[in-house]
Protein backbone atom coordinates (compact mmCIF):
# COMPACT_ATOMS: atom_id res chain seq x y z
CA UNK A 1 0.00 0.00 0.00
CA UNK A 2 1.35 3.47 -0.56
CA UNK A 3 1.90 5.49 2.28
CA UNK A 4 0.34 9.01 2.18
CA UNK A 5 2.13 12.00 4.28
CA UNK A 6 -1.35 13.98 4.94
CA UNK A 7 -2.40 10.76 6.71
CA UNK A 8 -2.30 12.05 10.67
CA UNK A 9 -3.36 8.70 12.32
CA UNK A 10 -2.83 5.25 10.60
CA UNK A 11 -5.72 3.10 10.35
CA UNK A 12 -5.45 -0.34 9.74
CA UNK A 13 -5.68 -0.40 5.87
CA UNK A 14 -2.89 2.35 6.18
CA UNK A 15 -1.14 -0.11 7.52
CA UNK A 16 -1.98 -3.02 5.34
CA UNK A 17 -2.32 -4.98 8.49
CA UNK A 18 -4.28 -8.01 10.09
CA UNK A 19 -6.94 -6.69 12.65
CA UNK A 20 -4.65 -8.85 15.60
CA UNK A 21 -1.45 -6.99 14.56
CA UNK A 22 -3.88 -3.56 14.59
CA UNK A 23 -4.98 -4.66 17.87
CA UNK A 24 -1.08 -4.84 19.05
CA UNK A 25 -0.13 -1.70 17.95
CA UNK A 26 -3.30 0.48 18.95
CA UNK A 27 -2.53 -0.67 22.51
CA UNK A 28 1.09 0.88 21.91
CA UNK A 29 -0.80 4.56 23.27
CA UNK A 30 2.88 6.04 24.47
CA UNK A 31 6.65 6.08 23.46
CA UNK A 32 7.17 4.38 27.34
CA UNK A 33 4.67 2.00 26.23
CA UNK A 34 6.00 1.21 23.24
CA UNK A 35 9.49 1.09 24.57
CA UNK A 36 8.46 -0.94 26.84
CA UNK A 37 6.97 -3.54 24.65
CA UNK A 38 10.22 -4.01 22.58
CA UNK A 39 11.86 -3.87 25.36
CA UNK A 40 10.08 -7.24 26.51
CA UNK A 41 11.04 -8.71 22.88
CA UNK A 42 14.37 -10.56 23.06
CA UNK A 43 16.90 -9.39 20.90
CA UNK A 44 17.38 -10.83 17.64
CA UNK A 45 20.66 -12.02 17.09
CA UNK A 46 20.40 -13.26 13.55
CA UNK A 47 21.78 -16.29 13.80
CA UNK A 48 20.52 -17.84 10.33
CA UNK A 49 22.07 -14.73 8.92
CA UNK A 50 20.77 -11.15 8.51
CA UNK A 51 17.21 -10.79 8.66
CA UNK A 52 15.49 -6.77 8.77
CA UNK A 53 12.14 -7.63 9.72
CA UNK A 54 8.61 -5.88 8.66
CA UNK A 55 6.87 -4.70 11.88
CA UNK A 56 4.58 -7.27 10.40
CA UNK A 57 7.01 -10.22 10.90
CA UNK A 58 8.54 -8.57 14.46
CA UNK A 59 5.05 -9.16 15.64
CA UNK A 60 4.96 -12.86 14.43
CA UNK A 61 8.23 -13.49 14.94
CA UNK A 62 8.57 -11.81 18.86
CA UNK A 63 12.09 -10.73 18.21
CA UNK A 64 13.78 -7.22 16.46
CA UNK A 65 17.06 -5.83 16.38
CA UNK A 66 17.50 -2.39 16.02
CA UNK A 67 15.75 -1.05 12.66
CA UNK A 68 13.63 -3.99 13.06
CA UNK A 69 11.77 -2.34 16.20
CA UNK A 70 12.19 1.14 14.73
CA UNK A 71 9.59 -0.12 11.80
CA UNK A 72 6.98 -1.22 14.78
CA UNK A 73 7.59 1.84 17.32
CA UNK A 74 7.04 3.98 13.91
CA UNK A 75 3.68 2.44 13.07
CA UNK A 76 2.43 2.54 17.05
CA UNK A 77 3.40 6.62 17.03
CA UNK A 78 1.72 6.71 13.55
CA UNK A 79 -1.29 4.96 14.67
CA UNK A 80 -1.76 7.63 17.25
CA UNK A 81 -1.06 10.38 15.27
CA UNK A 82 2.90 11.14 15.89
CA UNK A 83 4.63 11.27 12.10
CA UNK A 84 6.53 7.61 12.17
CA UNK A 85 9.77 9.39 12.05
CA UNK A 86 13.56 7.42 12.11
CA UNK A 87 16.62 8.31 12.52
CA UNK A 88 19.92 6.32 11.48
CA UNK A 89 23.20 6.45 13.21
CA UNK A 90 26.50 5.44 11.67
CA UNK A 91 29.39 4.32 13.17
CA UNK A 92 33.24 3.28 12.54
CA UNK A 93 33.89 -0.23 10.71
CA UNK A 94 34.52 -2.17 13.69
CA UNK A 95 30.99 -1.41 15.10
CA UNK A 96 27.40 -1.63 13.85
CA UNK A 97 25.08 1.43 12.41
CA UNK A 98 22.10 1.80 14.24
CA UNK A 99 18.77 3.29 14.08
CA UNK A 100 16.00 4.76 16.43
CA UNK A 101 12.35 6.10 15.95
CA UNK A 102 12.28 9.98 17.35
CA UNK A 103 9.51 12.11 18.78
CA UNK A 104 8.61 15.16 20.14
CA UNK A 105 7.14 16.46 22.83
CA UNK A 106 6.64 20.84 22.58
CA UNK A 107 10.10 21.52 20.84
CA UNK A 108 12.14 18.57 22.23
CA UNK A 109 13.26 15.29 20.89
CA UNK A 110 12.96 11.60 22.18
CA UNK A 111 13.94 8.67 20.63
CA UNK A 112 12.69 4.81 20.76
CA UNK A 113 15.71 2.17 20.63
CA UNK A 114 15.89 -1.44 20.91
CA UNK A 115 19.74 -2.50 21.65
CA UNK A 116 21.30 -5.60 23.34
CA UNK A 117 22.99 -3.13 25.92
CA UNK A 118 20.32 -0.35 27.62
CA UNK A 119 22.37 2.26 27.20
CA UNK A 120 21.74 3.07 23.40
CA UNK A 121 17.95 2.33 24.45
CA UNK A 122 15.23 5.61 25.24
CA UNK A 123 15.56 8.87 25.30
CA UNK A 124 13.42 11.16 26.56
CA UNK A 125 12.09 14.12 25.03
CA UNK A 126 14.27 16.76 26.00
CA UNK A 127 16.58 17.11 23.42
CA UNK A 128 16.59 20.45 21.71
CA UNK A 129 17.98 18.84 18.50
CA UNK A 130 18.47 16.23 16.61
CA UNK A 131 22.08 16.65 16.91
CA UNK A 132 21.98 16.85 20.60
CA UNK A 133 20.25 13.79 21.05
CA UNK A 134 22.57 11.72 18.53
CA UNK A 135 25.20 12.90 21.04
CA UNK A 136 23.31 11.61 23.84
CA UNK A 137 24.74 8.20 22.22
CA UNK A 138 28.14 8.82 21.66
CA UNK A 139 29.65 7.64 24.88
CA UNK A 140 27.51 4.61 25.78
CA UNK A 141 28.15 3.66 21.45
CA UNK A 142 31.09 1.49 22.25
CA UNK A 143 32.22 -1.95 20.19
CA UNK A 144 33.92 -4.83 21.50
CA UNK A 145 37.25 -3.30 21.78
CA UNK A 146 36.66 -0.22 23.97
CA UNK A 147 36.33 2.12 21.09
CA UNK A 148 33.90 4.99 20.62
CA UNK A 149 32.27 4.21 17.44
CA UNK A 150 29.20 6.30 16.48
CA UNK A 151 30.35 8.76 14.07
CA UNK A 152 27.41 10.24 12.38
CA UNK A 153 23.74 10.87 12.23
CA UNK A 154 20.89 11.30 9.99
CA UNK A 155 18.22 13.90 9.16
CA UNK A 156 14.76 12.73 10.34
CA UNK A 157 12.90 9.96 7.82
CA UNK A 158 9.27 10.05 7.44
CA UNK A 159 8.58 6.84 7.15
CA UNK A 160 4.90 7.62 5.24
CA UNK A 161 7.47 8.49 2.16
CA UNK A 162 7.72 4.74 1.51
CA UNK A 163 5.44 1.80 0.55
CA UNK A 164 4.16 0.08 3.69
CA UNK A 165 4.84 -3.10 1.65
CA UNK A 166 8.23 -2.35 2.22
CA UNK A 167 8.54 -1.97 6.07
CA UNK A 168 5.53 -3.08 7.62
CA UNK A 169 4.31 -5.82 5.76
CA UNK A 170 7.66 -7.23 4.19
CA UNK A 171 7.76 -11.07 4.47
CA UNK A 172 11.05 -10.74 3.42
CA UNK A 173 14.59 -8.68 4.08
CA UNK A 174 13.57 -5.02 4.39
CA UNK A 175 16.79 -4.38 2.15
CA UNK A 176 15.26 -1.87 0.08
CA UNK A 177 13.91 0.60 2.85
CA UNK A 178 17.13 -0.59 4.94
CA UNK A 179 19.31 1.24 1.86
CA UNK A 180 17.52 3.87 1.96
CA UNK A 181 17.91 5.42 5.46
CA UNK A 182 21.23 4.41 4.91
CA UNK A 183 21.62 6.40 2.06
CA UNK A 184 20.16 9.63 3.68
CA UNK A 185 22.17 13.05 4.41
CA UNK A 186 24.57 12.35 7.83
CA UNK A 187 26.11 14.79 9.16
CA UNK A 188 29.67 14.43 11.23
CA UNK A 189 29.20 14.22 14.76
CA UNK A 190 32.93 14.79 15.38
CA UNK A 191 35.88 15.70 12.99
CA UNK A 192 39.13 13.88 12.31
CA UNK A 193 41.15 14.65 15.05
CA UNK A 194 38.61 14.55 17.37
CA UNK A 195 38.34 11.28 16.54
CA UNK A 196 42.02 10.76 16.78
CA UNK A 197 42.03 12.32 20.19
CA UNK A 198 38.94 9.50 21.85
CA UNK A 199 40.09 7.80 24.84
CA UNK A 200 38.94 4.41 25.88
CA UNK A 201 35.23 3.44 27.36
CA UNK A 202 34.44 1.57 30.27
CA UNK A 203 31.41 0.61 28.89
CA UNK A 204 31.37 -2.63 26.88
CA UNK A 205 28.28 -3.90 24.50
Amino acid sequence: MNSDRSTRFAGRDDLGVSRAEFAVLRRLTRPEKIQAFLDAIPINREIGGETILSAREVLRQRRAHCIEAAFVAACALWIHGDPPLVMYLDCAPSDSPHVVTLFRRGRSWGAISKSRTAHLRYRDPVYRSLRELAMSYFHEYVDDHGHKTLRSYSRSFDLRRMDTRLWVTNENACREANDRLAGLRHYALISGRQERLLSRSNHRG
